[in-house]
C-alpha cells in the first residue's frame, strides 16, 4: 500500500461522509461503488490526491430499496452526496477487511506490540493467524529485516490471512513464513532459541508452554491473548508452576471515545469493553529459576472450600484478612453509632 502520492489502481481507499459513515473499497478499472446516496465510479478516483472530495452521481432507485411505509421517499433523487477520500489507516483496513475468524481488536493489538516490545528486525513466532489482523501488524512491526513465522491449523484461515496481507502490502510479504498444522507438530521442526517473541492466540496456551520454552530465546517475551477468566487463571498458574517463567503480567484494555463540540464535552454512550486478556511473561535462562514473591501465610487462595470437610477445615483456611485489634475497633465504632441512633430515637 502506497504511503503518499496520487491514488493508484489496486489500492484500498476509504470514503467518509459528513456523518462519519465509511466505505472501504479497492480501486478497480471500470468498477463502480454503490452508496446509499448514489454511485461513484472507481475511474474517477484514480490520480486523486488524498483528502480530495468526490460527489456521488444519480442512481435510479430500485423497487426493493423503497420503504413501503415511506413511499414519499421514492420521489427523492439520490446523488450529490460528498465523500472525503483517504487511504485507510492500518486499524481501518483490519476492521474492514474480509474475514472468516473473529479478529483481534486494534486496542489489543496495540498492547501486544507495545507490551511485547516487538520491533524491527526481530524474529517472532505467532500461532493462530485467523483472518490475519495481528499477522499484518506483526509483519509491519518487524519489517523486512525481521521474520514472522505463523502457525495456522486450518488451511482456509491461512488462505484468508495471506490474501489480506498480500492486498495490504501490495504483494506477498517475503519475510513471512505461514505454516499449516497443529502447533506442537510444527513448532517441533523450528530451531531451538530461534525466536525473540512468541505470541499465541489459541484456546489452551498452557498446553503449549513446553514447545514455547524450546523455541524462545532466554529473555524473550511470551504473550498470550485469551478471552475468559478461567483460561487466564489456568495459564497464569501454569507459568508460576514452572521455574522457567517470570511472574505473569495480566492486562485488559477498555476503550471509550469522547465527543467534544464547543462546551459540550462528554464520553460516548457506547464503548469497547472486554474483548480479551493479555498474559505476558519472560523466559529465564536454563538453570536460573524464576524469582517468586513470598506468599503471606495468613491468606490461602488455593484451597477449594467445597472440598474441605468439617468446621475445623473451614477454620484452617484463614481467609479473614483483618487483625483482632482492628476488628475490636470496628465493633466499638459501630456500637457507638448505634447508640447515638437509639438515643436520637428515644428523644
Amino acid at each position: 500500500m502506497a504511503l503518499r502520492g496520487p491514488l493508484e489502481l489496486g489500492e484500498k481507499v476509504q470514503l467518509t461522509d459528513r456523518k462519519g459513515n465509511m466505505i472501504t473499497i479497492q480501486i478497480e478499472s471500470g468498477a463502480m461503488v454503490q452508496t446509499p446516496h448514489g454511485h461513484i465510479l472507481h475511474d474517477d478516483l484514480i490520480g486523486l490526491s488524498e483528502g480530495s472530495v468526490v460527489t456521488t452521481q444519480t442512481t435510479p432507485r430500485r423497487a426493493e430499496d423503497v420503504d413501503r411505509n415511506k413511499p414519499w421517499k421514492a420521489a427523492r433523487s439520490i446523488g450529490g452526496w460528498q465523500y472525503a477520500v483517504m487511504r485507510p489507516r492500518l486499524a481501518d483496513y483490519v476492521l474492514s477487511m474480509p474475514r472468516g475468524a473473529q479478529i483481534m481488536y486494534p486496542k489489543d493489538i496495540a498492547q501486544v506490540l507495545s507490551l511485547g516490545d516487538i520491533r524491527k528486525g526481530m524474529r517472532v513466532l505467532e500461532s493462530g493467524a485467523g483472518s490475519g489482523a495481528l499477522s499484518i501488524h506483526l509483519l509491519d512491526a518487524v519489517g523486512e529485516l525481521g521474520e514472522l513465522t505463523t502457525i495456522e491449523l486450518r488451511p482456509e484461515f491461512a488462505h484468508i490471512a495471506r490474501a489480506n496481507a498480500t492486498v495490504y502490502f501490495g504483494g506477498d510479504p517475503g519475510w513471512w513464513s505461514l505454516l499449516q498444522g497443529d502447533f506442537d507438530s510444527v513448532a517441533a521442526t523450528l530451531p531451538a532459541d530461534g525466536y525473540d517473541r512468541v505470541v499465541l492466540d489459541m484456546l489452551d496456551p498452557w498446553n503449549r508452554l513446553s514447545e514455547v520454552e524450546r523455541v524462545l530465546a532466554p529473555g524473550g517475551v511470551f504473550l498470550s491473548y485469551i478471552t475468559t477468566t478461567t483460561q487466564m487463571s489456568r495459564l497464569a498458574e501454569a507459568l508460576r508452576n514452572s521455574e522457567r517463567w517470570t511472574e505473569p503480567q495480566i492486562d485488559e484494555t477498555l476503550e471509550r471515545s469522547w465527543k467534544a463540540q464547543g462546551l459540550s464535552v462528554r464520553p460516548d454512550h457506547q464503548m469497547i469493553g472486554h474483548t480479551g486478556f493479555l498474559v505476558l511473561s519472560r523466559l529465564m535462562a536454563e538453570g536460573a529459576p524464576a524469582l517468586r514473591r513470598r506468599e503471606r501465610g495468613a491468606k490461602d487462595t488455593y484451597t477449594d472450600i467445597d472440598r474441605e470437610q468439617g468446621p475445623e477445615a473451614l477454620e484452617s483456611l484463614g481467609l479473614r484478612d483483618i487483625s483482632d485489634r482492628k476488628l475490636r475497633k470496628v465493633i466499638r465504632d459501630l456500637d457507638h453509632q448505634r447508640s447515638v441512633l437509639e438515643s436520637k430515637q428515644g428523644n
